[in-house]
């Protein structure tokens, strides 16, 4: 079969796809029908995969995917696909692993050669259209490709066989299960303790990016055997990061990375995951610190996001562009002259505040950004500031807004809900949990036939689901349930879990795999185990069943996630840093912690202190004083007498004896600050 010989992009759901439907090269979304053509012509297959805040994607399209010639000879030579990532982030992970292993450095816009059936024989990221950069034409390049497939098919072939046998070893290949042990963890966590940059924060080096599942390992750590160095870590780069440019002072939220090794210059880009994980790691930080900078933080991220990510139906979009009006940072940057215009007299208690810089290399207007010391004072100052930051804001809103992509991505938005609700939980604040609510029953909602959607833009949607999703909108439910004490959301999670099982665990029941045992399209199927921006999707997965069976008391269920968890660790131990979110789950698997809270929902004692005393390793279940109904099983099948208040802490099955007073309760929840 062959599709139409035009661009068939203007009816996906992924608006990064929609922004390529204008050009004249005739891209075709990847599907099943795409493959089939590129058989039936027996022509290589061209496949671009980016995003929509990609800038060098933007950059790629001006200037060859927007060009009568380039696209003469793509269409000529290829069957052209082109992949949203966030949408096809399981194409993406097999391509991406076929670079690495020819040995280049990876990114996007990725641009690979595939043979007819999909296999990878070689490829790059940004290729100019002209020659430059030291990188040859784009057009030189695809001429190359063309003479090679035409003059040396078989070898192509068998290099293409060989590269997919090696990814497929690597991505879904099993190891020897591991024996989960406490040793791993710490390990690790030193590890990543040596790469610390002890004046800048993060990671020493540039670009600097914000590393959740690293600084997670870190704080389990602290959490765990009581290294404060590595709380301090934390810490630290919090504090930086959040001084940078690489924070949006005015509008609140975090930008996907800094290029420069001071936090100083943003990769302006916004994307939904990274300030998911922003909020839960300050809420952390607040509840050990009592740094107000890190409540103030996430108040401002999650006004950001109310503000500018909400979608129709109440879940979030994706991200925001990094570039606005062709210029990258253009909606975020200010002039000490457009401060004074909008501030007038006031503008220099604002620049009090805060420090305006260009820095070498960077050619737009000048960056905002704090001190250490600024950053202090503006904590003590915050309600002096709170005016001045609105007027800014308001004005900020008449400039052309950066791009939007709208899709709402089912473990992107998971992930989002159970920050939202742990931070609402910590902070007081209903109206963020009923937010999680909201954008919550938007995503359980849209499913068919029991199964979620990867990804929703309006009426449209794409199925089938991820296995990352039906693992985040597990571990959102059981954030929900711990907000509100909903039992509902418990069976939801359960109902997340065996459609998980269902459609994504592998035939010895030792782990799963991303994609769904009906999706098609996929050359592999490929586990999950290697985290990105975000934890991997088996990370994902090992907690949310850890917290699924230890919120439930079920014994079989915390039994085979424990296999999971083994295998897991096994296959983590060949690559452990690239692969911190299944050791950082494995550690919760080792030692789970659950907190039975019977209190009085009218004059509560004991909950505001679990709920101000967040740990990443604890399921929290709230029973009401005298309510007999959905009463949790301590371990040994005890039932927690409910006519008075108490607290048991349990670790695994062991129990610690029941608590009734608040202060002793503080005590144990909340680890010495030495």
């Amino acid at each position: 079969m062959t599709l139409p010989a035009q661009n068939l992009l203007a009816e996906e759901a992924s608006p990064y796809l929609q922004q390529h439907s204008g050009n004249p090269v005739h891209w075709r979304a990847w599907s099943p029908a795409a493959l089939a053509e590129a058989k039936a012509l027996e022509r290589p297959i061209l496949l671009s995969v980016g995003y929509a805040a990609c800038h060098w994607c933007h950059v790629m399209a001006h200037e060859s995917f927007e060009n009568d010639d380039v696209a003469a000879v793509m269409n000529r030579l290829f069957v052209n696909i082109k992949v949203d990532r966030e949408e096809r982030p399981d194409i993406d992970q097999i391509y991406m692993a076929a670079l690495s292993s020819m040995g280049e450095q990876g990114g996007w816009p990725l641009t690979m050669f595939l043979t007819p059936d999909g296999k990878p024989f070689w490829g790059g990221t940004y290729f100019p259209r002209e020659a430059r950069y030291g990188r040859p034409g784009f057009i030189q390049v695809m001429e190359a490709v063309d003479k090679a497939w035409r003059d040396k098919r078989p070898s192509l072939n068998q290099s293409a066989d060989g590269l997919t046998n090696h990814v497929e070893a690597r991505l879904a290949g099993a190891h020897a299960k591991a024996v989960l042990d406490r040793d791993t963890l710490a390990t690790l966590a030193n590890g990543i303790d040596g790469m610390i940059d002890r004046e800048l924060g993060g990671l020493r080096g540039a670009p600097k990016f914000p590393n959740a599942s690293f600084m997670h390992t870190l704080w389990l750590s602290w959490l765990r055997d009581g290294a404060t160095p590595h709380r301090d870590a934390v810490l630290l780069s919090l504090e930086k990061m959040l001084a940078g440019g690489i924070y949006d002072h005015v509008g609140g939220g975090l930008s996907r990375y800094s290029t420069d090794a001071e936090w100083l210059v943003p990769h302006f880009e916004k994307m939904l995951y990274d300030n998911a994980q922003s909020i839960r790691l300050c809420n952390w930080a607040y509840a050990a610190s009592g740094n107000d900078l890190f409540r103030i933080r996430i108040e401002e991220t999650i006004d950001w996001l109310l503000r500018e990510m909400r979608v129709e139906g109440g879940a979030f979009a994706a991200s925001l562009d990094a570039d606005s009006d062709g210029e990258e940072g253009l909606f975020y940057t200010w002039g000490r002259d457009e401060i004074e215009a909008v501030l007038g007299d006031e503008s220099a208690l604002f620049l009090k505040y805060f420090t305006l810089s260009r820095p070498h290399g960077w050619e737009g207007k000048p960056i905002l950004h704090q001190t250490a010391a600024q950053q202090l004072q503006s904590v003590a100052d915050h309600d002096r500031l709170v005016p001045l930051k609105e007027r800014l804001l308001t004005a900020r809103e008449n400039r052309v807004r950066p791009g939007r992509d709208g899709k709402a991505l089912t473990d992107w938005n998971g992930l989002m809900i159970a920050a939202l609700a742990e931070a609402g939980r910590s902070l007081g604040r209903a109206d963020w949990i009923e937010a999680a609510e909201i954008a919550f029953a938007h995503i359980a909602d849209a499913g068919q036939d029991g199964r979620l959607p990867h990804s929703m833009l309006g009426a449209k949607k794409l199925f089938p689901a991820l296995s990352s999703d039906y693992a985040a909108m597990t571990n959102a439910a059981i954030a929900l349930s711990e907000a509100t004490g909903k039992s509902k959301y418990v069976e939801r999670a359960g109902e997340f879990s065996k459609q998980l099982d269902h459609w994504h665990q592998d035939g010895d029941k030792t782990g799963y795999y991303l994609t769904a045992s009906d999706s098609t399209d996929v050359p592999i199927r490929i586990r999950g185990d290697v985290d990105e921006a975000v934890s991997s999707a088996t990370g994902q997965i090992i907690e949310a069943l850890v917290r699924l069976s230890s919120i439930t008391g079920d014994l079989d269920l915390q039994e085979r996630t424990w296999k999971v968890a083994e295998h897991a660790a096994g296959r983590a131990a060949h690559q452990t840093y690239g692969q911190a979110g299944i050791v950082n789950a494995c550690a919760l698997a080792l030692e789970p912690l659950k907190l039975v809270i019977v209190d009085s929902p009218e004059n509560p004692r004991l909950v505001p202190v679990a709920n101000r005393n967040p740990d990443p390793r604890r399921v929290d279940i709230v029973v009401r004083v005298g309510t007999e109904v959905n009463r949790p099983t301590l371990p040994g099948g005890i039932l927690p007498p409910t006519n008075k208040p108490g607290a048991w802490l349990c670790t695994g099955q062991v129990c610690l004896p029941v608590v009734t007073e608040a202060e002793e309760l503080e005590r144990l929840l909340r680890r010495p600050s030495g």
